[in-house]
């Protein structure tokens, strides 16, 4: 089941949320590199400066949105709670434990598809924007696990509405770490942050070295 709007628990302390952030930004790096290597190959759209510019605007608002509202709900997760509650019905058809883990997967998997999809066409802002997005939704799936224990957030369901159930208690009741559901909301929480502020650069070093290339500086002449 999705979790929709309320006020998520208290967070792990704030020195443990330091060092998950700094475990998870090594994690990132290694996509980091990848996509490092891929932007030296041509093909990518070019990018003009004002689309960027354009595009960073919408990027920096987001993001300062994002962290002024402290792990709620944001107006996107509207959307991702449409596809969580997809990903139930559709898993359900494959047996009670996919069913279980379909919401997040399909919500992840949703995004994740369309930036692979763009990845091969190297369209570089649609990439950029769907690999954002699917690093945003760490976000809602990091507040839902946070709730775990407390089960204070309202949920929502696509099925029976007497059968209400809280996907992370089930998750981690049964694999024995309900005790560490902060702890590791804050680890998914500092993964997708860095993932969308990886995008954002990466959309940007992509950006000025292929317009570096188009407009290279001038060489001085000798006398």
């Amino acid at each position: 089941m999705g979790l929709h709007g309320g006020t998520p628990p208290a967070q792990a302390g704030n020195t443990d949320v330091i060092c998950l952030i700094a475990s998870g930004a090594l994690k990132i790096l290694g996509m980091w590199r990848f996509l490092q290597e891929e932007s030296a190959g041509e093909g990518w759209q070019p990018v003009s400066r004002y689309t960027l510019g354009a595009w960073l605007i919408f990027y920096v608002v987001f993001l300062i949105y994002a962290f002024t509202r402290h792990g709620e709900f944001l107006l996107i997760d509207l959307a991702n709670l449409v596809v969580h509650e997809g990903g139930h019905l559709l898993f359900g058809w494959f047996g009670p434990v996919l069913g279980l883990w379909g919401g997040t997967i399909l919500q992840w998997l949703v995004p994740l598809l369309l930036a692979a999809y763009f990845f091969t066409q190297r369209q570089t802002t649609a990439f950029a924007l769907c690999l954002f997005f699917f690093f945003e939704n760490w976000l809602y799936t990091a507040t839902y696990m946070a709730d775990a224990r407390a089960m204070a957030l309202p949920l929502v369901t696509a099925g029976d509405s007497d059968y209400v159930e809280h996907d992370w208690n089930t998750i981690f009741s049964g694999l024995g770490v309900l005790q560490y559901d902060t702890r590791i909301a804050a680890l998914v929480r500092g993964l997708g942050w860095c993932g969308m502020l990886g995008t954002v650069a990466w959309l940007v070093a992509l950006s000025w070295n292929r317009e570096t290339i188009r407009n290279p500086s001038p060489v001085p002449k000798e006398q």
